[in-house]
């Protein structure tokens, strides 16, 4: 993915005695920007200093799932940082917002100024916080493979080539589908590649076979 649009005059400004130790670069967005994606390697550091940034999945260049809010003045990505790991929620502006981005390197210099105990309960802190922001996003896959398994049983017919099996015939293309589903066409293709995998199902194209039903239904609920 190319790197956010920063928009704006970007400037060298002063730190604020209270959340920098080091100059920063300052840009405002608008509304709508991307300023974090999953898995993507940091090389700066996001303060936000002012308005409001949503956290989630994105499909589709949109926010499917909105997971939390990060309102500045506050860090954006800090615990990333000090873990030495990549973001597990993507981040897109709700509303326009002042930037600094502060440079990698700069950020761990600080960091290592710090005493070891600070350090170590900062990373403990941070460690919890991924923790809990990976709990959700992995509870967002099963829901959508809970969902995709509830409407495949509630779709199924007998199959017409196998006596006593039962199968689902697509009439409606998967993005109507993944509509009623309430989850984006590419999400409802990886789901379906799972449930083939663990042999749930089997089939592609118009026709999915109901391998494993007591296996569709523990995943659904029912």
């Amino acid at each position: 993915m190319p790197q956010p649009p920063w928009r704006g005059t970007v400037a060298r400004c002063s730190p604020t005695p209270h959340a920098f130790d080091w100059p920063a670069d300052t840009s405002t967005l608008a509304a709508g920007t991307q300023l974090q994606q999953r898995a993507q390697v940091l090389d700066h550091v996001l303060h936000i200093d002012s308005g409001r940034v949503a956290l989630g999945v994105v499909e589709n260049g949109a926010l499917a799932h909105q997971m939390g809010m990060v309102e500045g003045p506050a860090w954006l990505n800090a615990g990333c940082a000090v873990l030495g790991r990549t973001p597990v929620v993507d981040a897109i502006a709700e509303t326009a917002v002042q930037v600094r981005r502060v440079p990698r390197q700069d950020f761990d210099a600080t960091l290592r100024t710090l005493p070891a105990p600070a350090l170590a309960l900062l990373r403990d802190m941070a460690h919890a916080h991924r923790q809990q922001a990976e709990l959700a996003v992995s509870r967002l896959a099963k829901d959508a493979e809970a969902r995709c398994a509830e409407w495949l049983l509630r779709h199924a017919e007998p199959a017409q080539d196998e006596p006593g099996a039962l199968a689902v015939m697509l009439r409606q293309r998967k993005r109507m589908i993944a509509a009623q589903l309430g989850i984006a066409p590419e999400t409802l293709s990886r789901v379906l590649r799972h449930l083939r995998e663990r042999s749930l199902i089997s089939g592609s194209g118009r026709v999915l076979n109901l391998v494993d039903l007591n296996g569709l239904r523990r995943l659904a609920g029912v």
